[in-house]
């Protein structure tokens, strides 16, 4: 009997698992074990011996401790949740206004997009023993971080939120406003990525689109809502994944736990907090996700 031949769609599909399968391999290979290993410390306590360690079982003990007796871990928990909520939309948002801007044709165009993606190659590790202030100038980092010492910073905050709320504007909504413009260095600073993202994305919308509505009249900003917005979507939700994972991977929580792991030498608590940390940021991506993948439009 002969073999009943793959669709198309099914050939597709077999030719993802194929390309899949090394990353796959890598990560029962290279990951899984560790994991493992990790959750054991994680239920155990761990100290050092003559000729390397002894781990010695204590079941959920250092999980209570996290929520019973450290008061620092769930403070610190709490405010990467918030610091994350109040910055992925922003870093989002201005990501997509940037790349619409870079994606026009004007003189100086690539300098425009080298300048953008200057913060990442700054935060990368080729500069991480750097001193980075001495390049891109104290001052705007403070800026960046609420204010330098004479307050410059937060009186222009002041002045704005009292314009705005003058304006009638809704009291949340400037608070989100003038906390934004307090960090706005950090904002640039992690947009890079996202800008290339985008502006990849941008790229790869049919032109044919933008001259049928030229055709029918349609204005710039019909244009965007109609047809840039829909079509960069799938990004969207990339750009998202990606902003809420590199914002909880640079935050006091992990310095906190490489500290209790080899400052205070207490392997077993700092294990539990990475697995809380963990479960933590997988359940809030997992519902992220969930949320804007309903809206995500797949041009076919």
């Amino acid at each position: 009997m002969f073999k009943k031949q793959l669709t198309l769609e099914q050939k597709k599909a077999w030719t993802g698992v194929l390309f899949a399968t090394p990353l796959m391999i890598g990560l029962l290979l290279l990951f899984i074990f560790p994991l493992i290993q990790s959750f054991r410390y994680s239920l155990s306590s761990i100290n050092l011996v003559e000729g390397g360690f002894a781990v010695d079982s204590k079941g959920f003990v250092n999980y209570t401790s996290l929520f019973t007796t450290n008061a620092e871990f769930p403070r610190k928990l709490v405010e990467s949740f918030i610091n994350m909520i109040v910055n992925v939309p922003i870093i989002i948002i201005f990501s997509l206004f940037v790349a619409v801007l870079l994606n026009q044709k004007f003189k100086g165009r690539a300098i425009a997009r080298a300048i953008f993606f200057l913060p990442v190659i700054l935060a990368s590790s080729a500069v991480a023993n750097m001193d980075v202030s001495s390049i891109v100038g104290g001052g705007a980092i403070t800026a960046g971080g609420g204010g330098g010492e004479d307050g410059s910073g937060l009186l222009q905050s002041i002045e704005l939120k009292k314009m705005m709320i003058e304006s009638g504007l809704s009291p949340i909504f400037v608070s989100y406003i003038t906390g934004a413009v307090d960090r706005i260095y950090e904002i640039i600073s992690s947009s890079g990525v996202q800008i290339l993202i985008f502006l990849a994305g941008l790229q790869s919308i049919s032109p044919s689109l933008y001259e049928a509505s030229k055709i029918e009249g349609a204005t710039g900003y019909e244009t965007f809502w109609k047809i840039t917005f829909p079509m960069v979507t799938p990004l969207i939700l990339t750009n998202l994944v990606y902003s809420i994972i590199d914002s909880f991977s640079r935050n006091e929580l992990n310095t906190l736990i490489s500290q209790t792991a080899f400052q205070t030498i207490d392997f077993g608590l700092s294990a539990a907090m990475s697995w809380v940390y963990f479960a933590a940021v997988a359940a809030f991506l997992a519902i992220s996700v969930g949320i804007v993948s309903r809206k995500v439009f797949y041009y076919d």
